[in-house]
């Protein structure tokens, strides 16, 4: 947990932890609410949360949230993944929110961030089959015409567009200037007519989608934020983005760790616990220290961008996305290797915990994206 804490925020955590405990605390429960694992998205759970009030933690009271900070956020973050609680879609959502509460019209707000206090879910897509690490690559065309644009193009790893309200979808609308000029944020119904969502198979399950756009047609109203100006908006939402999956994963890496620490206290070879031998506990002793220097850089961060929400802090965040994400999955990796088979078989948690840190590394910017911002920001 976070130092520093409020008595209102410890209490907040107190909760989240019994209500996970209860509601997803066994892999049976997490079993039945997922379908075996196939659906990393429990859309009872999350209704239980909304009803909570917790899916408007960071949404503006007026919309119906609680109006709360980034350190709030990471505390929920941390502890639905410390839970493995199965509420895959949360993260995406709260992206895409974010970029209507800067850029979006009135009605734009009233709308997505009124529902995702009440359980809807969003999506955000930007990928593309050419354009992944280098999103401004991206060639998916929205053409003026009468009233609105015509979108065409394919889309692709796109988190919970399945289960989405709407897509907000970066296009390209003119090729004037460099690859980051022209680009123009829409909100699409996922029920739009022109456009097909189709499932890819992951090991994390149902989670990503490709996306077709064959003359989806959006009015001009569908526009967010300024057009052309995609480029700027997507890197004020950065922040935000890396520091979920960094608090997300954080809790995940402790979950491994918990889970790695039982284990090899239970576990008996050659006549006692396998904890005992030197070789596991120096690792144990490694793993938690890894895992407290992430704890405390996420959450530094995160008490600087309530401080000044305004103050881009690229170094900071990419830092924080990539610590948390990398002990995340060491964790899980230094876990099945002490779990031997049982780390391997689907029995136990420590497989799934594998699964969902790796492509930690990858998803919201790579690891050597990360610290190739990293590397630019000291002037190299």
């Amino acid at each position: 947990m976070a130092p520093n804490l409020s008595t209102e925020q410890r209490d907040f955590v107190a909760a989240i932890r019994e209500f996970t405990r209860r509601e997803c605390g066994t892999k049976e429960q997490r079993d039945k609410l997922t379908d075996g694992g196939r659906e990393p998205h429990s859309p009872e759970l999350y209704q239980k949360m909304a009803d909570l009030g917790w899916l408007g933690i960071a949404i503006p009271e007026e919309y119906g949230g609680s109006g709360l900070g980034m350190v709030d956020l990471c505390l929920f973050l941390d502890e639905i993944g410390r839970a493995q609680a199965p509420v895959a879609s949360f993260a995406p959502t709260m992206v895409a929110a974010a970029a209507y509460e800067k850029f979006g019209t009135d009605d734009q707000k009233r709308t997505v961030l009124g529902g995702v206090a009440r359980g809807k879910i969003e999506s955000i897509s930007m990928s593309e089959p050419g354009a992944g690490s280098d999103v401004a690559a991206l060639t998916c065309r929205a053409e003026r015409t009468a009233g609105g644009y015509l979108i065409n193009g394919q889309k692709t790893w796109c988190s919970g567009a399945h289960l989405a309200e709407h897509i907000l979808l970066v296009a390209r609308t003119s090729t004037g200037g460099s690859k980051h000029d022209g680009l123009t944020e829409f909100m699409v119904p996922a029920s739009a007519e022109g456009l097909v969502i189709r499932g890819i198979e992951t090991m994390g399950g149902k989670e990503v989608n490709d996306l077709y756009f064959t003359d989806c047609f959006v009015p001009d109203s569908a526009v967010v934020g300024v057009v052309d100006q995609a480029w700027t908006q997507l890197m004020a939402g950065l922040n935000l983005e890396r520091m979920m999956l960094a608090s997300l994963m954080l809790g995940t890496a402790r979950r491994a760790f918990e889970d790695t620490v039982e284990y090899v206290k239970q576990r008996e070879q050659f006549g006692r616990p396998i904890g005992s031998f030197q070789a596991l506990r120096h690792r144990i002793a490694d793993l938690a220290t890894e895992i407290e220097c992430a704890s405390l850089l996420v959450y530094d961060v995160a008490e600087k961008i309530d401080a000044a929400p305004q103050v881009p802090l690229p170094r900071e965040a990419s830092m924080a996305k990539l610590k948390a994400t990398e002990v995340a999955k060491h964790a899980a990796l230094e876990g099945m290797q002490m779990l031997g088979g049982y780390g391997y078989a689907t029995e136990y948690g420590m497989e799934r915990l594998l699964r969902s840190t790796v492509v930690s590394t990858v998803y919201g910017g790579t690891s050597e994206i990360q610290r190739d911002i990293i590397g630019k920001t000291y002037g190299l």
